[in-house]
């Protein structure tokens, strides 16, 4: 080999070198973006909860933890990532919206929930009322009637590590009979009436929270006892309308 062969290998041996270091440059300043975009979330989350939910008078303290932690960022459509932790609903596609956090907290602290309960949802869309309680229950069945939706919600809970969450597609008016009774009924679309297949899934004592009215919606719950049904009426709410066959049977 003469010393022209040995120069080249050297400088491409070198430009080997100089390129792996850019590329690791490169990756450890994402991995900070990403960490310091992180840490910027986190402290987003923890103002959202004490200003917008404590503030308001959601006190359960399993309620408040799951708020904490779940990354709603991450459940959110990129466009509107930046709003994330704001207080009102966001587009999520589809012509559906993901709550505002407050709404999310009242509604999860409505139900009750001690741990260890099987939740029925209806209306996944982003996702985030499934992680919400996924962080307090032992298992979620969440049922949502737009496929794109759904392909979504599950693609992103199963990468952000929910395995006790399960995601259908399909009309959510009769629940899952399968998997009734349920310990706790949650709806996430106003309803023009409840639902009778769903109380029907209910356990003596558990509950149903839903939004109910056309125009003018009222936040529901439902008690269901050994003598029938208690209904108690929260607050105004503003919801997207359930669709499906809870229109046929208004």
């Amino acid at each position: 080999m003469n010393r022209n062969d040995n120069r080249r290998r050297f400088f491409l041996n070198a430009s080997l070198f100089v390129a792996t270091f850019l590329l690791a440059v490169a990756s450890l300043r994402a991995v900070g973006q990403d960490q310091n975009a992180e840490q910027q979330f986190s402290q987003l989350r923890n103002a959202m909860v004490d200003e917008q939910i404590v503030a308001r008078g959601v006190q359960d303290p399993l309620v408040l933890k799951a708020m904490r932690k779940v990354p709603r960022h991450r459940l959110v459509p990129e466009a509107v990532r930046p709003l994330s932790y704001e207080d009102h609903p966001l587009p999520i596609g589809e012509e559906q919206t993901i709550s505002q956090p407050y709404i999310v907290a009242l509604m999860t602290e409505l139900l009750r929930l001690k741990g260890g309960e099987k939740v029925l949802e209806v209306g996944t869309g982003s996702g985030y009322q499934a992680a919400v309680l996924a962080e307090i229950a032992a298992k979620v069945f969440t049922i949502e009637i737009v496929q794109p939706l759904a392909d979504r919600a599950k693609r992103d809970l199963a990468e952000m590590g929910y395995k006790n969450v399960t995601v259908l597609c399909g009309d959510g008016y009769r629940g899952i009979p399968e998997q009734a009774p349920f310990d706790a009924i949650i709806v996430t679309a106003a309803a023009p009436k409840i639902p009778e297949p769903l109380i029907e899934q209910l356990k003596v004592g558990a509950r149903l929270v839903i939004p109910v009215g056309e125009a003018y919606q009222e936040l529901v719950v439902l008690t269901k006892t050994d003598k029938g049904v208690e209904r108690e009426d929260i607050i105004p709410v503003r919801f997207v309308p359930m669709t499906g066959e809870v229109q046929k049977n208004r």
